[in-house]
C-alpha cells in the first residue's frame, strides 16, 4: 500500500485484486484497527439494520479515525 497513491488508483489496485487477496486485506486492516471479524454492535438484533442507521456509523467511525492522526 502506498500513500502517494490517489483515490482511483487505490481502486484500480483493490478491483485488481483476487477475491481472497481482499479477504486478507480487509481482515488485516480490521485486526490493525483492534476489529474481529463479524463483531458487530452489541446489545443489538443484528438481523436487520435500519440502512440510515448503519450509514450514520459508518460516517461516525470516519471522525473518529480522522480525529485518531491529527
Amino acid at each position: 500500500m502506498n500513500n502517494d497513491e490517489s483515490r482511483e488508483e487505490r481502486k484500480k489496485r483493490f478491483k485488481s485484486l483476487s477475491s481472497e487477496e481482499r479477504k486478507k486485506l480487509i481482515r488485516k486492516k480490521l485486526e490493525l484497527q483492534g476489529l474481529t471479524e463479524g463483531s458487530g454492535v452489541r446489545e443489538k438484533d443484528q438481523t436487520s439494520y435500519d440502512k440510515e442507521e448503519m450509514i450514520d456509523l459508518i460516517l461516525l467511525t470516519r471522525c473518529f479515525q480522522k480525529n485518531k492522526f491529527q
